[in-house]
């Protein structure tokens, strides 16, 4: 498949185009300033890679171990809420798109689509993020996500409280929309949003309707993030004992943190610093991946400003076993549906190898810091 965009960040000039500008600042946006939005892409960018000329790259294999298995790409599409409001069906689409390059997709509790539809439409690696909101609707989504068929359980830990996001407090961006005569015009000057959204109807926090909290307030404090602030150590313990299969902590920053997850029998931690929406003077993961001690058969995956393949690389060469795309899959859903996050993973699974040869590395599994600039 050849993309028509040149770029992950031609998906984004096209997503800001066909998206109302409350729901495309949604999307793009982060906490305060957005300097930690900034600050993922500057940490990227400041590792420079070595070329290692006069080694045989004819033939390229980017496959990565991951948990006792083999990701086909070093990367896989990570959570992100309320993808409805970027195109009806968005859930299903960037799981789809996920499964047909063998990737796993991780659904949001903030998802548009039940656990259970998604399950039942896609045939592929689904993981489930969970977010607390409260402790007897946490327990209600881990078995349900159990009972669905869901093997791997990430648990978000960095919003006991929502970030403050200017851009989503200017434009009153919330659920239910609210139908100011603001967004109305936007949504006017965005046809093509608009008419897909009419006939696949108002986004809503689908999850929400059979776990006993439909009402309007629950609804509104999942989009705020307000989540049980109370939820510590001891109830992560409580998780890992109550769940069976993979569970994954999303949301460290710090080596000591990352160490307690794995004594307690985590096999995995993201390092994110939620993509710059919580607190946007926090260090970016990027920046951890070296100074993380990860114990044999555990797993250290990273996300936050990752747009292109030799981003990637450079992850992988810190020592992360895999990247989280968020934002960068979005952008290929509200550009083009399914065929634009298609795109966007074919794009970066090009531009992966193409660094893979340039650098002198055939093999994704093998890279290490030999290939980064000191």
């Amino acid at each position: 498949m050849a993309p028509s965009f040149a770029s992950v960040e031609d998906m984004r000039r096209r997503a800001k185009r066909r998206l109302p500008r409350a729901i495309f600042d949604y999307v793009d946006g982060g906490a305060g300033d957005e300097r930690g939005v900034r600050r993922n892409r500057e940490a990227i960018e400041r590792r420079l890679l070595k070329l290692k000329p006069l080694t045989n790259v004819s033939q390229r294999d980017l496959t990565v171990p991951l948990l006792g298995g083999h990701l086909p790409l070093p990367f896989l599409i990570g959570p992100t809420g309320l993808n409805g409001a970027v195109m009806p069906g968005g859930d299903l689409a960037l799981a789809r798109a996920a499964a047909k390059f063998g990737i796993p997709f991780v659904l949001s509790t903030a998802s548009s689509m039940s656990i259970e539809d998604v399950a039942h439409q896609v045939d592929g690696e689904l993981w489930f993020q969970l977010y607390v909101l409260n402790r007897d609707a946490a327990r209600q989504f881990v078995d349900r996500a159990l009972n669905a068929g869901y093997r791997t359980l990430v648990l978000t830990v960095d919003v006991p409280v929502g970030g403050r996001r200017d851009r989503d407090f200017r434009n009153g961006f919330g659920v239910p929309f609210q139908m100011t005569p603001r967004f109305a015009l936007d949504c006017a000057l965005h046809p093509g949003w608009a008419l897909k959204q009419l006939r696949g109807g108002a986004p809503q926090l689908a999850n929400l309707r059979s776990t006993g909290a439909t009402d309007a307030n629950s609804q509104a404090l999942l989009m705020l993030r307000q989540m049980d602030a109370s939820f510590d150590w001891d109830d992560l313990k409580a998780l890992r004992d109550r769940w069976p299969h993979r569970l994954i902590v999303k949301g460290l920053t710090d080596p000591a943190d990352c160490a307690r997850c794995f004594s307690l029998g985590v096999d995995a931690v993201v390092l994110s610093n939620h993509g710059g929406r919580q607190l946007e003077d926090v260090v970016a993961g990027f920046d951890m991946i070296d100074r993380i001690d990860v114990p044999e058969g555990k797993a250290l995956l990273v996300d936050g400003g990752f747009r292109r393949g030799a981003d990637i690389v450079k992850a992988l060469a810190l020592g992360a076993d895999a990247v989280m795309l968020g934002r960068a899959t979005l952008y290929g859903l509200a550009a083009a549906g399914q065929a634009g996050v298609e795109q966007v993973i074919e794009t970066l699974r090009l531009e992966i190898d193409n660094t893979l040869a340039l650098i002198g590395c055939p093999n994704a599994a093998d890279l290490g810091q030999d290939v980064l600039q000191d």
